[in-house]
């Protein structure tokens, strides 16, 4: 019983540390309420602190996608019990966002800024819409599992764990994806887009394109033609697109070619930017 017990309150805990962790990306990205923000002045040379967040965001992606496939999951329910490997999970993605915050460095510059106050209240809206999405989507498919609880509730209970089986409910029949629109809405809806949020915006905007390949194979190995037939008629992120063949293989996933034109599209006009802003700093 004390085991039981204790799986479960390591499963609260990791929960609650991702749910403050959450709220305070929300703060840190919006630049309200919190010590660390993603905008500022620069508070260093530009080349070191485009590094720094560079590592950061790299520590963060690996992390996050690395410990998320399925060969991994099992070499680590070898060392982590089955009932703890999500909220382990959880946990250190926490815990990879908090250096994140804790470390990033501001880079100054600005973008693009609204000034008048009808066009920042709506782009703030979308950002909040944004991230009330990102809320939704978790709740839709089962946030509690998602996040590890149910998982440590099973454990509490002495009951084997129940998958969560596959469902396409609401917004799920629209994108395939909407949890990862909902951050592209909240990352790039900005009123002030400095240096440093575009750096940010682009990289996860990058690590999504990314990350959504790897991850619909997986879902692909686990659901079979089920996940094939719900991906060949719904797509990808943006609703009533046609969806797009799906890469099957990491190196087909960099070398595909609407990720890498898309990618291109972000990517040049960043570092032209990024050039711009070391050539008036010199």
């Amino acid at each position: 019983m004390v085991k039981r017990v204790s799986f479960f309150l390591y499963g609260c805990v990791s929960y609650l540390v991702f749910l403050g962790t959450f709220l305070y990306a929300i703060a840190f990205v919006e630049g309200v309420f919190v010590p660390t923000r993603l905008d500022g002045e620069a508070t260093g040379n530009l080349v070191t602190s485009l590094l720094v967040n560079a590592g950061l965001l790299t520590v963060f992606a690996v992390q996050h996608s690395v410990m998320a496939r399925r060969g991994f999951k099992a070499w680590w329910r070898r060392i982590v019990p089955s009932e703890l490997e999500r909220s382990t999970y959880v946990l250190l993605a926490s815990v990879a966002l908090l250096l994140l915050f804790w470390q990033w460095r501001p880079l100054g510059g600005v973008v693009w800024h609204v000034d008048h106050p009808a066009g920042r209240g709506v782009l703030f809206a979308i950002s909040a819409f944004g991230w009330g999405l990102v809320l939704v989507a978790t709740f839709l498919i089962n946030h509690f599992d998602l996040f590890g609880l149910r998982q440590s509730w099973f454990a509490l209970r002495g009951e084997p764990y129940k998958p969560v089986s596959l469902a396409t409910p609401w917004l799920y029949r629209l994108v395939r994806h909407p949890l990862y629109l909902g951050f592209l809405i909240a990352f790039w809806a900005a009123p002030t887009m400095t240096l440093a949020h575009l750096v940010f915006a682009v990289a996860t905007t990058g690590y999504i394109l990314i990350a959504i390949q790897l991850e619909e194979r997986d879902l692909v190995a686990e659901h079979g033609a089920a996940y094939e037939s719900y991906r060949a008629r719904v797509p990808m992120l943006v609703p009533a697109a046609r969806p797009a063949a799906p890469a099957v293989s990491v190196s087909q996933v960099v070398s595909n070619a609407m990720n890498a034109k898309f990618l291109f599209v972000l990517l040049a006009p960043t570092a032209a930017v990024i050039a711009l802003e070391l050539l008036r700093r010199a």
